[in-house]
């Protein structure tokens, strides 16, 4: 960026931020953060960027959540979108009709429509195949209120079937080459019995003769499982895939802070809630590279943090190991527990970064992160550095607290539990020059929040109109404050617990 233009930007703003804490004594302890300007240490591929998840595929037709798509794509640069359901019932996908006479016959008009909204929002599907066309199945049971079938099917060769025939169609719908880049992810979460009726072993077959009949069509289709949650199943799946040379182009699976840490790593497991995803997804990396698979990509397919603090240190700690990570879920339009009765409340808001266009603190670091560049910048302690290409420098600075992230029913509880104290960080930033004007940028439970809004209007369960555009602008961030380095290099700013800052000095 150019100087002048810079300071122009920041100069206006300068005060237009003040910290919404109580500032700290000048004697208070100092967390010393060190980013070295001049030490190059490898790309930063924007894992975070790589996809987003979202309910299901029905719910993408709406106005709603694909507004919240294009705030992703715009201002987070998301690439592609995850979400069930996409061979649902509800889609008619392979399902009787008047017309047919009560015959069974597969149908993507519907997917088409699906597939159509992304691609003409400029992003990609990442391609989750489920639920269970009812024609296919052989059982009755079902997920969520729209009910995907989530029963094996009674035949596997004609489940094998239908997905080459639904292939063929998204090649000859989209082409070839645009195909080739969508990942297809064979179910979800069958190690959960809401997912999946079946046995391992029957899972295990459904994804070799899923992944032989994607294959069928081109062989350069991507195509990976076994979407596990909390990481299970990760070694045995590994196992039956070179014993039954079945084809496996990535590896994916599920994470959540809050999960079971005694099932996840063993009794008497008791990490940070902060840590949890990071040890599994190091874990989920090392039992990979212990195969013929070593160095397959992995992709976290769904994950979640309502924390800004807890989302930097996760996806930091988490780069040298997963090649994407999916946030569950982009959008408030999201109704995989049922319709939420509130748009806003205290407390545990489920998974959501959007909610009707106001922007919860977790999207907004998400906007802070896509500012970041591509070139990763050496730095120790609470922080993630890079150089754009213009040559700038953007780094990510935090102050992690403890958050206690949604388990079981995401949105039940009515509290927050926040372990930490505000802090301030002396970030050096060696090879920039002493006096050198940097921007600030902060987002936290205060800035880049429609709590404070909200709660001055009395806390609506369900805002009208007028209140939920004003909720929307309260949401932004705000224009950054201009400040300089002191003669020694260093940048001293305080955080509120879970608060992050984006530091930015001109080329």
């Amino acid at each position: 960026m150019d100087r002048r233009r810079f300071l122009a930007q920041g100069a206006a703003a300068t005060t237009a931020a003040a910290l919404p804490l109580r500032l700290l004594a000048a004697d208070a302890p100092l967390v010393p953060v060190r980013i070295d300007m001049r030490e190059q240490v490898g790309p930063l591929p924007h894992i975070w960027a790589e996809c987003a998840g979202s309910d299901r595929a029905a719910i993408t037709m709406r106005e709603s959540w694909r507004r919240d798509l294009d705030r992703w794509k715009r201002e987070a640069g998301l690439k592609r979108v995850r979400f069930h359901g996409i061979l649902n019932d509800e889609l008619g996908v392979y399902a009787p009709t008047i017309l047919s006479r009560g015959k069974s016959a597969p149908n993507f008009q519907n997917i088409d429509h699906v597939y159509d909204g992304l691609i003409e929002h400029g992003v990609s599907p990442y391609v989750e195949l489920g639920f269970m066309p009812k024609a296919l199945a052989s059982g009755t049971a079902s997920f969520g209120f729209y009910g995907g079938n989530v029963t094996p099917p009674t035949s596997l060769d004609a489940w094998g079937a239908f997905i080459g025939e639904l292939v063929r169609h998204l090649v000859d719908r989209y082409g070839l080459a645009e195909v080739r880049k969508w990942p297809f992810e064979v179910w979800n979460e069958p190690n959960l019995m809401s997912f999946w009726t079946g046995t391992q072993a029957q899972y295990f077959d459904l994804y070799k003769t899923t992944a032989v009949a994607i294959k069928s069509v081109d062989s350069q289709l991507q195509v990976g499982g076994p979407s596990t949650s909390s990481t299970a199943w990760l070694p045995e799946f590994l196992g039956y895939c070179t014993a039954n040379n079945a084809p496996l182009d990535f590896v994916a699976s599920h994470v959540y802070a809050g999960d079971n840490q005694s099932k996840l790593f063993g009794p008497g497991s008791a990490l940070p809630q902060a840590d949890v995803i990071p040890e599994a997804v190091r874990r989920a990396r090392a039992a990979i590279d212990a195969t013929a698979f070593k160095g397959k990509p992995f992709w976290l397919s769904e994950w979640s943090c309502d924390s800004p603090a807890m989302i930097a240190h996760i996806l930091t700690q988490c780069l040298p190991h997963a090649h994407a990570m999916s946030h569950w879920v982009l959008s408030g339009t999201y109704e995989e527990l049922g319709v939420a009765n509130y748009l806003l409340k205290e407390g545990d808001m489920g998974f959501a970064t959007i909610v009707q266009g106001i922007a919860l603190p977790s999207f907004n670091t998400y906007r802070l992160l896509h500012a970041l560049g591509t070139t990763r910048l050496a730095a120790s302690g609470p922080a993630l550095a890079s150089r754009r290409r213009d040559g700038s420098v953007a780094a990510l600075v935090w102050n992690l607290a403890d958050v206690k992230q949604p388990g079981g029913i995401p949105g039940a509880s009515r509290t927050r539990e926040v372990h930490g104290d505000a802090k301030r960080l002396a970030v050096d930033l060696a090879g920039a020059r002493p006096g050198q004007p940097v921007r600030v940028r902060y987002v936290d439970q205060s800035r880049g929040s429609p709590m404070p809004a909200w709660r001055a209007m009395g806390s609506p369960q369900n805002p009208r109109l007028d209140q939920i555009e004003a909720l929307r602008r309260s949401a932004e961030i705000a224009s950054p404050v201009m400040m300089r380095l002191d003669a020694s290099r260093r940048l001293v700013l305080d955080l509120p617990p879970e608060g992050v800052a984006l530091i930015e000095l001109a080329a």
